[in-house]
């Protein structure tokens, strides 16, 4: 029974996804004589955490029963007061733990104020799907730069567009809903200039219902981007123009563009590109735990080769175009021997419409 109620922390959890980034998402469950008495999950940034949200339902019932949450009860102040204080003054008799919070500064201290008030504290159940749940969060709290998801969409040949250019759209209604999905939980999506003026697009979260809008970050290293385009022109999301120095001097004269939700970001350069390792420290101290690449070859491989990308989600369709000059999902100058190439490990494959999504994670 244990498993079956750390498995309801994990599902609860997962509604806090898009919402309370960069926090962790997590799922509280109670338990008294083996009925659920109260369930809680972070629900916003700043708001409740899980363990405060259901205690706050269990009220003097909690007294003597048993707690699941997937991540190490908070044993500071933030936002909100520390849940294991909360913890300790509702008299729970058990706590069942998945892991233990990621933070150094914070790893353990929850859970050993908890069992030096006498309440029995197991750690360790289901701790991989915990992990793997809060995985942006883990690499964010652990590294100080997001998680970084590269997402493309090829043919079975593996052509991200015709010779001509022509990309829109390779693959069906229901992939794309699946990336308006990845839109919806990410803290931010990354294009670079060419695919901006390419396809002009609005990066944001079209779906049915209260969603989140990422931060649209676009790198246009000397500001040429029109100004009616989309992620300049419109105020569906928050946009963070990223270009040298030298550009945003002259562009930050542009009144018209700072009334628009439009914020200029100056990072480094690195032979003659903008230093894409900077730009993600920069992020990191903004507080965006999670980046969502929607680039073309060209940033891909350079996202790639500067080691900035955890994990890949390609979508393939049924569909051949052929084309020796046609381009491809990673480019760049590519690798002189396959023993040196980039190795990662599925993690999901399944069909969504008529197409095959297939997720991997960047080895270490």
């Amino acid at each position: 029974m244990d498993q079956h109620w750390m498995k309801r922390t994990l599902e609860l959890a997962k509604q806090g996804a898009g919402w309370v980034s960069p926090n962790p998402m997590v799922g509280c469950v109670i338990i008294k004589n083996g009925e659920v008495i109260a369930e809680g999950w972070h629900a916003k940034f700043g708001g409740l955490h899980a363990e405060a949200a259901a205690l706050a339902v269990a009220g003097k019932r909690a007294e003597g029963a048993t707690l699941y949450v997937n991540l190490e009860p908070c044993s500071h102040f933030g936002k909100t007061p520390p849940c294991a204080d909360a913890i300790i003054r509702h008299k729970l008799a058990r706590v069942v733990v998945a892991m233990e919070d990621p933070n150094p500064k914070i790893a353990g201290r929850g859970i050993q104020r908890i069992r030096k008030a006498g309440i029995a504290v197991e750690v360790g159940l289901m701790e991989e799907e915990a992990k793997d749940l809060n995985r942006s969060f883990i690499h964010y709290i652990t590294h100080q730069t997001p998680y970084c998801v590269m997402k493309t969409a090829v043919t079975m040949d593996g052509k991200t567009g015709t010779e001509t250019g022509d990309s829109q759209w390779i693959t069906g209604v229901d992939a794309r809903k699946e990336v308006h999905r990845m839109r919806h939980e990410m803290d931010a999506v990354l294009v670079g200039t060419g695919t901006a003026l390419a396809d002009n697009p609005r990066l944001t979260t079209r779906l049915e219902g209260e969603v989140s809008q990422p931060i649209r970050v676009v790198l246009d290293r000397n500001g040429v981007l029109p100004r009616t385009h989309h992620v300049l022109a419109d105020e569906a999301a928050k946009t963070l123009w990223v270009m040298n120095e030298k550009a945003a001097r002259t562009i930050r004269e542009e009144v018209r563009v700072s009334q628009l939700g439009v914020e200029i970001l100056t990072v480094t350069e690195n032979d003659g590109h903008l230093n894409l390792r900077d730009l993600f420290d920069k992020l990191g101290r903004r507080g965006v735990a999670s980046v969502l690449l929607e680039s073309g070859g060209s940033l891909n491989a350079a996202m790639l080769h500067a080691g900035l990308v955890q994990e890949v989600v390609l979508f393939m369709a049924p569909k051949i175009v052929g084309g020796k000059n046609a381009k491809t999902a990673v480019e760049g100058i590519g690798i002189p021997v396959l023993a040196d190439c980039l190795n990662l490990e599925f993690t999901d494959i399944r069909q969504v419409g008529h197409d095959l999504m297939i997720r991997g994670r960047v080895k270490a």
